[in-house]
């Protein structure tokens, strides 16, 4: 038995280490690290696994002012871009379009994108980053041209008994099955819904005033910036703590 005992430990030690997945929790936008660089800064919040994704990262960039322009690349990633202060000057392909704040684009792998910052004040906006566990085979000619933007001011919006919404995207992508993103203002003291679970993952991210989200029956605070994660199947649902109303990005994706 003792024998036994030992071959396992070694068997185990010697097992390549499985990467972790993301917690369901609420990451602070204070707490976050950063990086400086010349010319820009990067803030990590979150990056790892899912259920869905092998890998899935997102961080915000702040681009100082008046900053020279960059070259155009491309990614193998795709990628989520939501503008949280400033003004973005976003190329895709041969398209060019200055965005405000709550703008969003998707950049689908393979499209020659370019993020510029032109004024004289900060830019900053999140990116999420994120590569399907069944990796496509990618033919990035057949894709390109894909990739789009969606301007905050152009996006209508409805209201209802408990506030209002916006409606921004519902497609699948490259890289999902499907993704939708719609963006809530919820009136004081509210619950969008009762906690609940759906098969798609989710992600909010609070724009105006304060919330606590109910993860697995536990209460957690968030405030502007901050970024919930919510995996497949989680238990879940957000209150309105502010004295008005809040607001907040809410996308699914599988």
């Amino acid at each position: 038995m003792r024998s036994f005992l030992l071959l396992l430990l070694t068997v185990l030690a010697i097992l390549p280490a499985f990467p972790q997945s993301i917690p369901s929790k609420v990451y602070s936008w204070s707490q976050a690290p950063v990086i400086k660089h010349t010319g820009y800064e990067n803030r990590t919040i979150m990056e790892g696994p899912t259920r869905d994704f092998s890998n899935l990262a997102v961080h915000a960039v702040t681009l100082f002012a008046n900053q020279p322009s960059q070259h155009s690349q491309t990614l193998d990633e795709e990628q989520l871009i939501i503008i949280k202060e400033g003004e973005l000057t976003l190329t895709l392909n041969e398209k060019k379009k200055t965005l405000g704040p709550g703008s969003v684009a998707l950049v689908m792998p393979g499209d020659l994108h370019r993020f510029e910052n032109k004024t004289n004040v900060p830019l900053t906006y999140y990116v999420m980053q994120y590569t399907s566990n069944e990796m496509p085979d990618l033919d990035l000619d057949r894709l390109a041209g894909g990739s789009f933007w969606i301007d905050w001011q152009e996006v209508p919006y409805k209201t209802h008994d408990k506030g209002g919404i916006r409606r921004m995207f519902d497609c699948g992508t490259v890289m999902t099955k499907r993704f939708e993103m719609h963006v809530t203002t919820l009136n004081a003291g509210l619950w969008s819904h009762q906690p609940h679970t759906h098969r798609a993952a989710e992600i909010l991210l609070l724009i105006d005033g304060t919330a606590q989200e109910s993860i697995d029956g536990v209460l957690q605070p968030a405030s502007v910036g901050d970024v919930i994660f919510l995996e497949s199947n989680v238990l879940h649902g957000i209150q309105n703590t502010s004295k008005g109303s809040c607001t907040y990005f809410a996308f699914q994706f599988e």
